[in-house]
């Protein structure tokens, strides 16, 4: 009577150990399809996975050099060519046109593409507006009904293993201690010592449920997938002039260069320091102006002179 009241509690046991288990995976198998229908279905503007990946700025300006309407030098500094200046001509993506739109704004003092991303208020505003726009287009994907922050469920589960565990050494010592008489009694000996076997490995089955149906990160897998088409379409020369451009925060600052004047009014020799520097600062700005304004020139002497300014091919936008 003692096995038999044994197998009979251990196997009641096991089975409502295992069957959340089972539960689970039914669950999560669920939502794990839902999620990677829902992923399937999307699809992500080029900007907007770039921006995602933290590099919708460089995509712009791989556009607008790609255009024609800026030039990047090898100190990171961008230039706007003779298209670029042109304000009937603007591309046709609001980021590409909100980066052309900044750079207009400092010219023709030289600016990197990093400064503008980080310091420029009108840019930055209207790229957090068109991410704002994308991202309410993207769908809600679901949770996972045992993932972090269920505190109730945390709570269940651990007061749950306190109780398995207590029982299971209850009726181990019960298990061992007694000595089934005939066969029956063996069988059942047998039944109670599988169960007791079994309770210990739920926490592994459960955590192999969890692995077989964990989605991953497949909106993330698919904005990683592939590079800005603009960015994948320069030649290694001018994206690595890009990506230098973007990493520039404050050398090259444009018309927002500020001196900081930090000398004491008695100490001629700092003012003098500052002055020089100021001097230096403006040099740079004006001898890189007429660097522009000459490859300008040249490119029109290029064309001939037969070439009418307004004969330029139409903008893209």
């Amino acid at each position: 009577m003692r096995q038999f009241a044994l197998a009979v509690l251990v196997s009641a046991v096991t089975a409502a150990v295992y069957g959340p288990v089972a539960l689970l995976w039914w669950r999560r198998a669920r939502v794990r399809g839902r999620t990677l229908r829902l992923v399937a279905a999307v699809e992500l503007e080029p900007y907007h996975a770039a921006q995602l990946r933290q590099e919708a700025t460089e995509a712009a300006a791989a556009e607008l050099v790609l255009d024609g309407y800026l030039r990047i030098d090898g100190e990171g500094a961008a230039f706007l060519t003779g298209r670029g200046r042109d304000p009937a001509r603007t591309p046709a993506h609001p980021l590409p046109a909100a980066l052309l739109e900044a750079v207009r704004r400092h010219d023709p003092q030289p600016v990197s593409i990093g400064w503008i991303d980080r310091s420029d208020e009108e840019y930055r505003q209207r790229r957090s507006a068109y991410r704002s726009e994308r991202d309410a287009a993207l769908p809600v994907l679901p949770r996972m009904p045992d993932g972090p922050g269920n505190l109730f469920l945390t709570c269940v589960t651990c007061a749950g293993i306190a109780l398995v565990m207590l029982f299971w050494l209850l009726a181990g010592a019960l298990l061992v201690t007694g000595r089934p008489q005939g066969l029956r009694e063996g069988a059942l000996t047998v039944v109670a010592a599988l169960g007791l076997a079994a309770l210990p490995l739920a926490a592994k089955a459960a955590g192999a449920v969890r692995e077989r149906t964990d989605p991953g990160d497949p909106l993330g897998d698919m904005v990683r997938s592939a590079p800005h088409p603009a960015l994948a379409a320069l030649d290694e020369e001018r994206r690595t002039l890009v990506l230098r451009s973007g990493a520039d925060l404050d050398t090259w600052r444009g018309a927002d260069t500020v001196v900081h004047e930090e000398a004491d009014e008695g100490a001629d020799d700092e003012d003098d320091a500052w002055l020089d520097d100021k001097v230096w600062w403006e040099d740079a700005y004006e001898y890189r102006a007429s660097d522009e304004h000459e490859h300008d020139r040249a490119d029109q002497d290029q064309d001939g002179p037969d070439a009418a300014p307004g004969a330029a091919a139409p903008s893209s936008g």
